[in-house]
């Protein structure tokens, strides 16, 4: 399924290379959007969903940069990711 213009990381395909936009953070969390970025979600930095939990709206492993972590789809949709665009 391709994404739009620009979308949450809980939105994308397994498997899809993409550029992180830009990261926020909910109301009721606002400590996400520093802690996301520390992580290495940062503006132009490569990102890729490895795989999905057995619901749609369950856990995500993501590659972000040379690291690999678990995110809760929360925390994903805090992510906005356009397709990364060769050449």
């Amino acid at each position: 399924m391709p994404l739009s213009p620009s979308s949450s990381l809980a939105a994308a395909p397994a498997g899809q290379a993409l550029i992180v936009q830009r990261v926020c953070a909910p109301e009721h969390a606002p400590e996400w959007a520093s802690w996301l970025s520390d992580l290495g979600f940062l503006p132009g930095e490569a990102v890729r969903v490895l795989r999905r939990g057995a619901r749609r709206t369950g856990n995500l492993v993501v590659r972000v940069g040379q690291s690999t972590f678990a995110l809760r789809h929360a925390e994903a949709e805090c992510i906005a990711v356009t397709p990364r665009t060769h050449g």
